[in-house]
């Protein structure tokens, strides 16, 4: 039995955790850095710095449930691996590409945003909502990301 194409297929799962979880780890880092000065300065904003800290987290959750959507339909989840052929590993490694690349430079990019929210969030509190929106805009980059593996993923 020749296992390269599902090894292709695990590798692309691999890729779809890792990369938007770099994205993440990194963007949540940017953004608790900022977070961590403006609440030794004033306490009271830590809840509104902590709701721009967690949206860069959510890239890694994409790629965590791309990572599983991918392992479960080649039935190495299941308990029950499928014989893939080299063909069929290579797109679902392809499959894992968009939101593996696309959650590690949106989480970064939003986590960039995030922080800049955070010096909003130290000047105006009142505008912390501006802040969010801001930082929102990045996540739909993620999220089409997302929906482009998912829908490449279940079509192989």
């Amino acid at each position: 039995m020749n296992n390269l194409g599902l090894a292709l297929a695990i590798a692309g799962a691999a890729f779809a955790a890792l990369f938007a979880g770099i994205g993440s780890a990194k963007g949540v880092g940017l953004v608790g850095e900022a977070a961590a000065g403006l609440v030794s300065q004033d306490p009271s904003k830590f809840s509104k710095a902590l709701i721009l800290q967690l949206l860069p987290g959510t890239q890694g959750l994409y790629g965590l449930l791309v990572s599983v959507l991918l392992l479960s339909r080649i039935g190495v989840l299941g308990g029950g691996a499928q014989d893939l052929s080299v063909t069929q590993g290579i797109m679902y490694f392809c499959a894992s590409l968009p939101i593996a690349f696309g959650g590690l430079f949106s989480g970064i990019a939003q986590g960039r945003t995030a922080a800049a929210g955070v010096g909003v969030i130290a000047k105006k509190p009142d505008e912390s909502g501006k802040a969010i929106i801001m930082a929102a805009m990045v996540e739909t980059y993620a999220i089409l990301a997302l929906l482009i593996s998912i829908l490449i993923i279940y079509n192989i």
